[in-house]
């Protein structure tokens, strides 16, 4: 059986990226011939974009236009080296279609060839931004007598806007079997009237631990904490810095907007932020697959709100897992010498949770 995926492809993010791949190996693992769909939509390809001009107050004539573009090259230019990590990882990796696409219409009038469609995972259906505002992302391309899957698709927030209820309803009709990444995007489409469906795991956790440690994890032997934090978060830094002094440990990071670290990675690709995860003595983070890899690896972590309101990838994970007490509110601290995870528990959790998830596809598929 041939399969197509969709989703938010070629974003140079960890966690995007790690879920595509994660998503297509299992399946091909699974016998089947699976590809992601080479769709790179504008609003999300213009990372590297060397004539981006991010504050329209530099846009007001060609003068200014230059000066501005002349002074952001040498930072873009050492840009280039994460891209170019991200692009090795994702030609070696992660198979796609030969064409690449930037529309709706432009999927519809070229179909990618296949006996099933799977969109997902990731913020898919975040409406917060363009993403979740595009039919593409629905299978809206997709012919009514094909097979079409959502798989783990991620709304991220509590609720969408009215006036995006008519349009989401329409286009997850028309999905034969629906899954989601969180509960509260259950509660989302069951308020829309969608009963029929199904809170599945993300795809990172449909690969073993031991694959991820065999395939992509090399040994640091530095002692460290590691940050992933998205956005410069002062409860982050106290709480890190207090550890990295408590228990003698360096700071690693790969956000480049992390100025205290002892070590920034934000260069390089996938598989450092894997070994960085696998190798933390602690982890402290904002982010979902921080999370997710932390639980993969049974680590010691703390998870901290988002400043953007996309929180209820963290919470969902954290409550199905029983160990929302790791999951800290605004101007909350703990230190790591307080907390405890039974991670006996916590795997025969996820183990279920993954039986379920891999019979959802199985069953879907077949």
């Amino acid at each position: 059986m041939k399969i197509k995926t969709i989703t938010c492809h070629k974003v140079y993010n960890y966690g995007a990226t790690l879920q595509e791949y994660a998503l297509l190996r299992y399946l091909n693992n699974g016998g089947y011939e699976a590809k992601t769909i080479d769709f790179t939509p504008n609003y999300l390809s213009n990372h590297f974009n060397f004539l981006t001009i991010s504050n329209p107050k530099y846009n007001k004539n060609i003068f200014i236009k230059s000066l501005y573009l002349l002074a952001k090259l040498p930072y873009r230019l050492i840009l280039l080296q994460r891209k170019k990590a991200f692009d090795i990882f994702e030609k070696k990796f992660i198979p796609s279609t030969n064409y690449n696409y930037k529309t709706n219409e432009e999927l519809k009038k070229n179909l990618p060839i296949a006996d099933a469609y799977i969109c997902g995972s990731d913020q898919i259906w975040n409406s917060y931004f363009q993403n979740g505002k595009d039919p593409a992302f629905y299978l809206d391309f997709v012919p009514e007598n094909k097979l079409k899957i959502s798989y783990a698709a991620s709304f991220a927030i509590d609720e969408i806007e009215n006036s995006l209820k008519k349009f989401v309803k329409e286009k997850v009709s028309r999905i034969n079997f629906v899954s989601v990444r969180e509960n509260s995007g259950v509660k989302i489409l069951n308020n829309l009237g969608l009963k029929n469906t199904k809170q599945v795991l993300d795809p990172v956790f449909l690969l073993q631990e031991k694959y991820w440690k065999d395939n992509f994890v090399t040994q640091i032997t530095e002692k460290y904490i590691f940050v992933y934090d998205f956005d410069s978060n002062k409860q982050i830094q106290e709480i890190a810095k207090h550890a990295a002094r408590q228990f003698g440990l360096k700071i690693f990071t790969v956000n480049q907007n992390i100025k205290y670290a002892d070590k920034n990675f934000y260069r390089k690709g996938p598989e450092t932020f894997l070994s960085l995860i696998y190798g933390a003595t602690y982890v402290i983070s904002n982010s979902f697959h921080a999370v997710a890899f932390s639980l993969i690896f049974n680590k010691l972590f703390l998870v901290v709100d988002r400043n953007e309101e996309i929180n209820t990838r963290m919470r969902d994970i954290m409550n199905l897992v029983e160990l929302s007490n790791l999951y800290l509110e605004e101007g909350e601290f703990k230190t790591f010498d307080k907390i405890k995870v039974d991670y006996g528990k916590v795997n025969e959790i996820l183990k279920n949770k993954i039986k379920e998830s891999k019979f959802f596809l199985k069953k879907a598929l077949n």
